[in-house]
C-alpha cells in the first residue's frame, strides 16, 4: 500500500506516517512544507526506515504536486497539510486561506486529473481523506454534541478557512465522482505537538517557572483525543470508510481549559516538585476574539460502523504527554529558541487567545 500524506511532518501528520510506516508497514511518501510548525525531527523514528521517503513541498504548488503523485504513485491520500493554529489565524489569516482553501483546492485537482487516468481496482480502491476539525460547527452551548449533520458555523478565520476546505473536498466527490472522505477530530494532544499549544505550553512553561496563561476564566471546554488514537481512527477511515461520507473523531474527554492545567500542575508536582505548587503559576489573561465556549464529538458513527474506540482517556493520555515532553528536550528545546512560551493572537494590545 502507497499512501501519501500531506503535512506529515506536523503534529498530527507525523503521528498518522510513524503509524502507517512502523504498525502497517506501508510505503509512505511524506509531503511538507516545513513551516515554523513542520519539524522533520517528529519523524526521526522513520527517517531511515526504506518504507518512508520526504518531499519539502508546498501543497499550492501545483507542478511539484503533479510530481509528486506521478513518481510516487499513491493508492492512498491521506491530506492534513494545514495552518492551525487560531490565535495565528487571528492576525495573520492570509497565510490560512492560502494553504487551507487555495492550498487543497490545488492537491484536490491533482488527485483528481490522477485518479481519472487510473484504471481498474487501482481506480476503484483509491481513497483521498481530507482531515479536518471540529471548529467548524462552531460553539456548543453546554449541552449536545457535535454530528456529522452538525451544521457549519465557524467562528475564526482558522476555522473558517477548514470549513472551505471541507465544501470543496465534498464538492469534487459530488461533481467528479472522486472517492472523497471528510474527517473532523477534536481537540488532539500527545508527544511532538509545537510548544505553542496549549498542553505543551503549560508543561513547559511550568517546567521553567514561567506565568501559566488562561483565557478568561478557564471554563471553555474542549473534547481532548490523543493524538495516536487518532491516528489509528484515520488509518481505519481511509481502510474502510464509506466514500462521500464524514466521520467525526472524538475521545469523549471533556475537560475546562481551567481543568486541563491544573491536571498538568499536579502532575508537574509529583515529577518536577518545585518549592511551591505549580498553581501558583497560573495567571488569567484578556481572553481571544471569537472564543468558542465548549466542543464536544460525538463519534459514534465512527465507533460503530469502523469499531473504533479510544485508547487512552485523559488521564492515562495526559500523563503520557508530560512525561514524553519531560524526556525529550531535544525535540522542544530548539523549537522553544523560537517561542519563549508566551500569548499570540494580540489585536491592538488586547485580545488573543
Amino acid at each position: 500500500m502507497r499512501v501519501l500524506v500531506t503535512g506529515g511532518a506536523g503534529f498530527i501528520g507525523s503521528a498518522v506516517v510513524r503509524h502507517l510506516v512502523l504498525v502497517r508497514n506501508y510505503d509512505v511518501l511524506t509531503v511538507d512544507k516545513l513551516t515554523y510548525a513542520g519539524n522533520v525531527a517528529s519523524l526521526a523514528t522513520v527517517e531511515n526506515n526504506p518504507l518512508h521517503r520526504f518531499l519539502q513541498a508546498d501543497i499550492c504548488n501545483r507542478a511539484a504536486m503533479q510530481e509528486a503523485f506521478d513518481s510516487f504513485k499513491p493508492d492512498r491520500v491521506m491530506h492534513l497539510a494545514a495552518e492551525s493554529h487560531v490565535d495565528r489565524s487571528i492576525t495573520g489569516a492570509r497565510d490560512f486561506i492560502e494553504t487551507n482553501v487555495v492550498g487543497s483546492f490545488t492537491l484536490l485537482e491533482t488527485a483528481r486529473h490522477y485518479w481519472q487516468d487510473l484504471f481498474g481496482k487501482a481506480k476503484t480502491d483509491f481513497r483521498f481523506v481530507h482531515v479536518s476539525t471540529d471548529e467548524v460547527y462552531g460553539s456548543l452551548g453546554k449541552d449536545g454534541l457535535f454530528t456529522e449533520e452538525t451544521p457549519y458555523d465557524p467562528s475564526s478565520p482558522y476555522s473558517a478557512s477548514k470549513a472551505a476546505s471541507d465544501h470543496l473536498a465534498k464538492a469534487w466527490g459530488r461533481t467528479y465522482g472522486m472517492p472523497v472522505i471528510v474527517s473532523n477530530c477534536s481537540n488532539n494532544y500527545g508527544p511532538y505537538h509545537f510548544p505553542e499549544k496549549l498542553i505543551p505550553l503549560i508543561v513547559l512553561n511550568a517546567l521553567e517557572s514561567k506565568s501559566l496563561p488562561v483565557y478568561g476564566n478557564g471554563a471553555n471546554i474542549r473534547d481532548w483525543l490523543f493524538v495516536e488514537d487518532h491516528a489509528r481512527a484515520l488509518d481505519l477511515i481511509v481502510e474502510r470508510g464509506r466514500i462521500g461520507e464524514t466521520y467525526n473523531i472524538g475521545g469523549r474527554n471533556e475537560r475546562s481549559n481551567i481543568e486541563v492545567v491544573k491536571r498538568i500542575c499536579s502532575i508537574m508536582d509529583t515529577l518536577r516538585p518545585q518549592k511551591a505548587p505549580h498553581e501558583r503559576l497560573i495567571t488569567y489573561v484578556r481572553d481571544r476574539p471569537g472564543h468558542d465556549a465548549r466542543y464536544a464529538i460525538d463519534a459514534t458513527k465512527l465507533e460503530a460502523e469502523l469499531g473504533w474506540k479510544a485508547e487512552e482517556n485523559f488521564d492515562t493520555g495526559i500523563e503520557k504527554t508530560v512525561n514524553w515532553y519531560l524526556e525529550n528536550e531535544w525535540w522542544w528545546a530548539p523549537l522553544r529558541q523560537g517561542y519563549g512560551g508566551g500569548r499570540l493572537g494580540l489585536l491592538n494590545g488586547s485580545g488573543g487567545k
